[in-house]
């Protein structure tokens, strides 16, 4: 198994399982998944996510010279698997998560603490063949220690300052100088993936479309492609349009508003007004183009739920026009205040040589030099029929990622004045064929590639789902950027990732 393997080629040693699509999954011997392993020591070959079922661990790869993507499964026999997380530490998290959830030991993972469940569900390993009885009392969290002289620990939520989501954050300083920061997530546990397994196609849907309410878009098209790759589904080209529209709009109302914030916690107020304007001006254009701010359940499987209207298409050109003259101005105002450029140039650095190693991708991933996305390989519909420009910058810091999601933003204005000038005409939905069958689907979100795997049954029933967040591999890498810098910089190292709680806690 040495020398320039590819991919797939090294997979197909493994048995290939029948109606998986549309990219195929393989089924690997304790033998294989463990030469698999190997491989993924030195093979230019990413995770994109994993996940588990009461006896298979599953992990999605993408060969990054080729292109290619694949699943490799493997049947957990006694309930344990040979962990990845040693050789690709992004999945550390995932395979701790998969133990609380499913059970699933993995063997010679090091950091075995408990990861989404904080010894306060009704039961432990709820997804497991047999779950366990609950703990007397909820567990105490092992944090990593620090050691020196003149360090102490700052404990910072789960409850913060604000209306967001809960997460906790301790840091080891000395002085204002942070030395280590440690995170402590799950709080925000739906138990999606439970709500998830035997839910009618519908229902399913609608659960989908909420585990990140800002990329309730991008997970409800994930989904929707699963499905649709899964049963064969057909869906309609001016679908596929009015998708692109919405998710373009999505990415541009979180872009704008996330860079006034960043400005805000670097004291920067009148730019969060600025900004929050421009994603007013989205979400109201959403509402009235299609009927929700948001765009929640719009995106269904075999097309979309409503159209867009030849009189909605020409108010949203007449929109965009002033819309990038007011981007831009902020853009100057960005570039030409000092006082903040002081602030975000050479704060919260990731080097790229992490971003590799994790896998990260999105706006966190493009600023340190990482150029992956969804919408340009492998592509989907739209996009393969769009040219487009996919920004991206080395420098790593807060700035960095600041400005790919202003060019960001730019592409994306440019992106659906092409959609509304090239939009064809025709259907906007399908049914589903009542056909059984495992589907991937993968997207573009705002903050990168949302994942997700299902099995359906004829019936049109949900037998398993996984939906995957970016934000798993970004969330480990903003601990890296912290450090060295001190505790005042973690609002504007924080918000310049803006990870998503929810979607990381399933």
């Amino acid at each position: 198994m040495m020398g320039d393997v590819t991919l797939l080629e090294f997979l197909s040693l493994g048995q290939r399982v029948e109606g998986h699509r549309p990219w195929p999954r393989f089924v690997l011997d304790l033998r294989g998944w463990r030469l698999l392993i190997d491989r993924l020591r030195v093979a230019e070959w990413s995770v994109m996510a994993q996940w588990a079922e009461r006896d298979h661990i599953h992990v999605a790869l993408r060969d990054e010279t080729s292109g290619d993507i694949a699943v490799a499964s493997h049947y957990c026999d006694d309930r344990r698997f040979p962990a990845l997380g040693n050789v690709r530490p992004g999945v550390i998290r995932i395979e701790r998560a998969i133990h609380d959830v499913w059970g699933l030991t993995p063997v010679g993972l090091e950091d075995r603490r408990p990861w989404l469940d904080h010894g306060r569900w009704p039961s432990r390993m709820p997804l497991a063949a047999q779950p366990m009885a609950p703990p007397s009392q909820p567990d105490g969290y092992s944090f990593l220690q620090a050691v020196g002289e003149g360090l102490h620990q700052i404990p910072v939520g789960p409850v913060h300052a604000g209306v967001i989501e809960p997460g906790h954050f301790r840091f080891h300083c000395q002085g204002e100088a942070v030395v280590r920061l440690e995170e402590r997530l799950g709080y925000q546990h739906k138990g999606i993936e439970g709500l998830l397994q035997g839910a009618p196609l519908d229902k399913a849907q609608r659960i989908a479309a909420r585990v990140s309410g800002d990329s309730t878009v991008a997970y409800s098209l994930a989904f929707a492609r699963a499905v649709e790759a899964a049963t064969g589904c057909e869906v309609p080209p001016r679908a596929h349009w009015v998708r692109g529209l919405m998710a373009e709009m999505e990415r541009v109302a979180n872009h704008v508003f996330d860079i006034g914030a960043v400005c805000n916690d670097a004291a920067f107020a009148v730019m969060l007004s600025h900004m929050g304007v421009l994603r007013e001006k989205i979400l109201r254009a959403n509402d009235a183009l299609f009927g929700h701010r948001l765009n929640m359940d719009r995106i269904v499987p075999g097309g979309v739920d409503r159209d867009l209207s030849e009189e909605g298409a020409e108010a949203l050109k007449h929109l965009l026009y002033g819309f990038g003259k007011m981007l831009a101005k902020g853009y100057k105002l960005y570039e030409n205040t000092p006082s903040l450029s002081d602030r975000t140039v050479s704060t919260g650095i990731v080097q790229t040589s992490l971003i590799h190693r994790f896998g990260a991708g999105g706006f966190v991933g493009r600023a340190s030099g990482r150029g992956q996305d969804t919408r340009e390989t492998p592509s989907y519909p739209p996009y393969d029929k769009l040219d487009m420009t996919v920004p991206v910058l080395t420098e790593g810091d807060v700035n960095a990622r600041v400005l790919v999601r202003f060019a960001e933003a730019k592409e994306s204005l440019h992106l659906i004045n092409r959609i509304l000038h090239e939009m064809p005409e025709g259907a906007f939905r399908v049914p589903v064929p009542e056909v059984a069958g495992e589907g991937l689907g993968v997207v573009e979100s705002f903050r990168g590639e949302v994942v997700v795997w299902l099995r359906i049954s004829a019936g049109h029933v949900v037998e398993r789902c996984h939906t995957h967040d970016p934000s798993w591999f970004q969330w480990p890498l903003l601990e890296a950027a912290i450090e060295g810098n001190i505790v005042a910089d973690f609002p504007l190292c924080n918000k310049s990732f803006n990870c998503s709680y929810s979607g990381h806690d399933l």
